[in-house]
């Protein structure tokens, strides 16, 4: 209990100092975005599943182009994502409103990835029960090391191994390898990272569990 009284303490009064000193940069991001893709607003929403399967609505910078073909449709998002988004993504100044659900209590500095509700379903029950017993972070084990991950169930695998193996120091080594991967702009490509959720990957109640990956 009082490592999860830390964990709080550090994600509220760090994610303050940020909100105070990264306001000129979100501003500068926000007028980027605004100026290069005037058409959507300058936040993307999506619903997402957070602590204890509690769904909230999660706030990035928008990254892509709101282009759509002659029915409406959005086009792929290999093609609304532009230079400019690509350049908001590598610095990963589209996590930046993720601080608000910080100071909120939705989220932590460090956790498992905030799911889509269709992503859950690659886990059983019980595993999402137990990934979804820690706040959802805006970095985490799997973001880590999310170019080893060939599907979207080896990276349940890494949010799982994280929650049973958590501790406020495995917090402090994803931390220090987050900012090394900032940094130094080692974030995978997007072509190099597992794809989107298929139906091979959704796991019936009676499935068994998959053994974890080492670290």
């Amino acid at each position: 209990m009082l490592s999860r009284f830390l964990k709080r303490i550090f994600d509220l009064v760090f994610a303050l100092l940020a909100a105070i000193l990264l306001a000129p940069v979100f501003l500068l991001a926000a007028l980027m975005v605004k100026l290069f893709s005037p058409e959507a607003p300058v936040l993307f929403k999506q619903r997402r599943i957070g602590h204890k399967n509690r769904p909230f609505i999660i706030y990035k910078l928008r990254s892509m182009s709101d282009q759509r073909d002659e029915n409406g449709v959005l086009l792929p998002d290999e093609q609304r994502l532009k230079p400019w988004g690509k350049i908001i993504r590598a610095s990963n100044l589209d996590e930046l409103p993720q601080i608000y659900h910080i100071i909120l209590g939705q989220m932590s500095w460090i956790g498992p990835r905030p799911l889509l509700p269709q992503e859950m379903q690659v886990m059983l029950p019980e595993e999402q029960e137990l990934r979804q017993s820690m706040p959802p972070g805006i970095s985490g084990w799997e973001a880590v090391n999310e170019g080893k991950s060939q599907n979207r169930r080896q990276m349940a695998e890494f949010d799982l191994y994280y929650v049973r193996n958590w501790s406020l120091l495995f917090d402090l080594k994803i931390f220090f390898k987050t900012l090394f991967i900032v940094l130094l702009k080692l974030r995978p490509a997007d072509a190099l990272r597992a794809p989107k959720l298929s139906a091979q990957e959704i796991i019936s109640a009676d499935s068994e569990p998959v053994t974890p990956p080492d670290p």
